[in-house]
C-alpha cells in the first residue's frame, strides 16, 4: 500500500464506523420504525466502503437481465460479513436491475436470532421453498451454493471455489427454467489469515447436527487475534486488499443435461473465473 493511500483508507475507515454507529442509534428506536432504513444505510456504506477501501473494480459481462435470473455467487471469507457479499450487492447496483433480490441465506442467522433483522434486506432461510416463492414474487434470487465451506476456506485455498459438490442450484434452475448467471468475486481471502477450515473441529463438536455448520475457521484477523470460529461472525477490520468481481454471461441448462452436469459446467466456468482473475495476482491485490 502506497504512502499517499494510507490517509484514504483511514478516512474510509472512519466513514463507516461513524455511519454504522449512527444507523445502530436509529435502529434501536423503541418504536422500530427506523430499523429497515438503519439496516439499508449501514449497507449502502458498506457498499462504499469495499469501492474506496478495497478499490473495488467490477466487470459486468452479461446482457441486460429483463426476467428473474438466478445469481450464483463464491464466498471470500466469512458469511453476512463477508466482503464477497458487499463487492456482490455492488456489482447488483452497476446492474440496474428492474426487480427485487432475494438472497437465500444460511439458516444459522435464524438459530441464532438475527434472521428478521436481515429479512429487511432481502434474505431469506436458504431452501427451495423460499427460492419458489420468490420466484413466484418475480425477484431475481442470489445464492452462494458452497456456504459455510466455500466462506471458511483456508488462505492457501482462497482463490478455490468450493461448492462441495452441491447441486441443488442447478436443479433449482431447471425446475424454474430461469437461466443461471455467475458472478465471481476475488481478493477477499486475503483480508486476514485463515490457518485452517476447521471442519473436523466442527464435525467433532457436532456442529453439522446441531448448527448445520460444517466448518470453525482457525484464523489470525485484527483486532481479535487468533480465533476460533467467530471472525466472519463478528465484525472484523480487513487488509486492504483489492477486490475484483466479474458477472460472467448467463447460462442456460442443455436439452438432455441433468442438475450435477449443469452444476459442474457452472462451477468450472467460475473456477476458470477466478483462476484468470488471481493468475499473477500480487499479494493484497
Amino acid at each position: 500500500m502506497s504512502a499517499d493511500s494510507e490517509p484514504r483508507h483511514r478516512a474510509a475507515l472512519e466513514q463507516l464506523a461513524d455511519a454504522v454507529l449512527g444507523a445502530v442509534e436509529q435502529a434501536v428506536d423503541p418504536d422500530g420504525e427506523h430499523i429497515e432504513s438503519a439496516l439499508n444505510s449501514i449497507r449502502n456504506r458498506m457498499v462504499e466502503f469495499v469501492r474506496r477501501y478495497n478499490r473495488l473494480q467490477v466487470d459486468v459481462e452479461t446482457e441486460v437481465l429483463d426476467s428473474p435470473v438466478l445469481f450464483v455467487a463464491n464466498h471470500g471469507f466469512g458469511g453476512i460479513l463477508d466482503l464477497n457479499v458487499m463487492a456482490v450487492a455492488a456489482a447488483f447496483e452497476d446492474l440496474h436491475l428492474d426487480r427485487p433480490l432475494t438472497f437465500l441465506t444460511h439458516q444459522l442467522a435464524w438459530t441464532i436470532g438475527v434472521g428478521s433483522i436481515v429479512e429487511h434486506l432481502g434474505a431469506r432461510p436458504a431452501s427451495r421453498e423460499s427460492a419458489r416463492a420468490a420466484f413466484a414474487e418475480g425477484h431475481h434470487v442470489v445464492v452462494f451454493p458452497g456456504g459455510d465451506l466455500d466462506a471458511a476456506k483456508s488462505f492457501a485455498d482462497r482463490n478455490q471455489v468450493v461448492f462441495g459438490g452441491r447441486t441443488g442450484f442447478a436443479g433449482l434452475a431447471i425446475e424454474q427454467r430461469v437461466p443461471i448467471v455467475p458472478v465471481v468475486t476475488a481478493g477477499a481471502g486475503e483480508s486476514l489469515l485463515v490457518l485452517s477450515d476447521g471442519e473436523r473441529l466442527a464435525r467433532a463438536m457436532r456442529l453439522d447436527k446441531l448448527l448445520r455448520m460444517k466448518a470453525l475457521p482457525v484464523s489470525l484477523s485484527l483486532p481479535w487475534g487468533l480465533n476460533v470460529g467467530t471472525v466472519g461472525m463478528l465484525p472484523y477490520l480487513p487488509l486492504p486488499t483489492k477486490l475484483h468481481t466479474r458477472v460472467l454471461p448467463a447460462t442456460t441448462a442443455g436439452p438432455d443435461e441433468d442438475a450435477g452436469a449443469y452444476a459442474e459446467r457452472v462451477h468450472t466456468l467460475m473456477q476458470q473465473a477466478l483462476t484468470e482473475m488471481t493468475q499473477n495476482r500480487p499479494l493484497l491485490g
